[in-house]
């Protein structure tokens, strides 16, 4: 699904937003990315949409290289993977469904498709009811369900979202959890940046830790090989028949016993 091989990615200053960093995410998995400000969690995702290209490494998104993909390319990747964005990038001039008709018009969606699914995805978050406010007439936690909704557009195979509890309360930062979960269960891979321990220990779900641009700790459990798994069977099945086979010693004493 998600794969980057030894991925480094230096800016012009001389830093580097991440470094040596390799990561695997499997289809369906939701995942957590966390560290303090500037570890480089938001330039991983960036990389992720293809907004910058690595500075050596490979990045792969289903199965496609997706730094050697040419720029008439970029769009339809980015249909598959739905973006949060840490800033939401919200028209302030467009009412809620105008910012989340635009990509599909965009795309050359016909106009009663894209006004349908731009309806039932603000029903699947529970915003349809400020699809003609602005912006500004909305809160913070609507404006989140909103920037969901557009993310989930395309119905994408992946959805990234950058901090999208950062400035909410306990209840609303819930809320959203809630239906980044619902996203994750109908199948949609989530990869989250987050500052909120409280909900990242709740959840108990991988968490990949980025210091300084590298993966400081992966929390995901190592997958045995066939071999590994063929060899922890056999030697289940032989401690397990060696457990029934009864002592030489007790066998003879009751062999002469049932003799008399």
């Amino acid at each position: 699904m998600i794969q980057l091989v030894e991925v480094t990615k230096t800016f012009g200053t001389g830093s580097s937003g991440i470094e040596n960093v390799s990561l695997s995410i499997d289809r369906g998995e939701f995942v957590f990315l966390v560290g303090p400000s500037g570890s480089g969690k938001t330039t991983l995702l960036r990389l992720l949409i293809r907004d910058m290209v690595p500075t050596k490494g490979l990045i792969s998104v289903n199965n496609v290289n997706i730094g050697n993909l040419p720029s008439d390319k970029i769009p339809h990747l980015r249909k598959q993977i739905g973006v949060v964005f840490q800033d939401l990038k919200m028209l302030t001039d467009r009412t809620i469904f105008e910012n989340i008709l635009l990509p599909l018009e965009m795309a050359g969606i016909s106009d009663n498709e894209a006004k349908k699914k731009a309806e039932d995805i603000m029903s699947q978050v529970g915003i349809l009811d400020h699809a003609h406010k602005f912006p500004v007439q909305l809160s913070g936690g609507e404006l989140q369900r909103a920037a969901i909704a557009r993310a989930l557009v395309f119905s994408p195979d992946i959805l990234l979202a950058d901090e999208p509890t950062g400035n909410l309360d306990n209840t609303t930062s819930w809320e959203i959890i809630k239906i980044l979960q619902d996203i994750n269960k109908a199948g949609t891979t989530v990869l989250m940046a987050t500052h909120n321990m409280d909900v990242v220990v709740s959840l108990n779900k991988r968490t990949v830790t980025l210091e300084k641009g590298k993966i400081a700790q992966d929390t995901k459990k190592p997958v045995k090989s066939e071999k590994e798994e063929k060899e922890g069977k056999e030697h289940s099945e032989k401690k397990h028949h060696e457990e029934k086979k009864e002592p030489e010693g007790e066998a003879e004493v009751k062999k002469e016993e049932e003799s008399k």
